[in-house]
């Protein structure tokens, strides 16, 4: 474990292995979102951005759950006075962009429910995978409540979204995989095993252009066609011109694999 990432840790397990931040959501029974889980995901998170050891990182969850949404019982101890549910709500909106922001690409394997805010996590990670018994909503119309939908738009069609967030619908994993949401469905068994051999992969790329790439994706995501490729297009000359670059088109013609040095 790199000395930057060391805990300790109450709401979530971590681990490092082969350039790969492990990290899974701790909070039993059911890995809710808690003041806690949120302050030590974004810090994580933050550290990992600058902790060149790490290239890439698996989020999944302990136990049965992913994530089944905010944490009530900790929300009515946070939310007691005036100014406490602005904090609360700006919070958690840093928690998930802190992860959209993590320089380094996420995996997210979802185990079991991700529901409301875990839907959130889920759409603010990079590359999706689930196990076929995995389900993903938003039961907030059920508890008095709103929030997910922002983040679900990054995931599902118009009508799915509305019928999800309206009635509280939940969508499995293999119906996840046949909506084009995750990469695959697999047995919950072999979950982790798919979602590491990705991380693994996104891990022997260059570091740099990793990070760039990430970072132009989150930044074009809302502009228009025209302004989204030129932007594109200058990270591709800012990219091509790093020592990573050359020593991947050497390696390329050379018919060997690259080492990537970071620079």
């Amino acid at each position: 474990m790199p000395e930057a990432l060391t805990g300790p840790y109450t709401a979530l397990d971590v681990t490092v292995d082969d350039g790969v931040a492990v990290i899974l959501l701790a909070n039993p029974p059911v890995n809710a979102l808690s003041t806690q889980m949120m302050d030590e995901l974004t810090w994580l998170l933050d550290r990992i951005s600058e902790t060149p050891e790490v290239r890439a990182v698996l989020l999944s969850g302990q136990g049965r759950n992913f994530c089944a949404g905010a944490d009530l019982k900790n929300r009515a101890t946070t939310i007691q006075g005036p100014g406490d549910l602005p904090r609360h709500s700006r919070r958690t909106r840093e928690c998930f962009h802190a992860i959209r922001e993590c320089a380094k690409p996420v995996v997210c394997a979802i185990n079991g429910a991700a529901l409301g805010a875990g839907l959130a996590i889920v759409a603010s990670c990079d590359i999706l995978v689930a196990a076929s018994t995995a389900t993903v909503g938003l039961p907030e119309i059920n508890v008095g409540l709103l929030g997910g939908g922002r983040h679900g738009m990054r995931l599902f069609g118009h009508s799915r979204l509305r019928r999800m967030m309206l009635t509280g619908l939940r969508v499995d994993g293999d119906e996840l995989y046949r909506l084009g949401v995750v990469e695959a469905a697999v047995p919950v068994e072999s979950l982790m095993d798919e979602a590491m051999a990705l991380a693994r992969e996104l891990a022997s790329k260059s570091p740099l252009a990793s990070i760039l790439a990430k970072q132009t994706l989150n930044a074009i995501e809302d502009m228009s066609l025209r302004d989204g490729y030129r932007y594109e297009q200058d990270m591709t000359a800012a990219i091509a011109r790093t020592e990573d670059a050359q020593e991947a088109r050497r390696a390329f013609l050379e018919k060997r694999a690259p080492v990537f040095k970071g620079r």
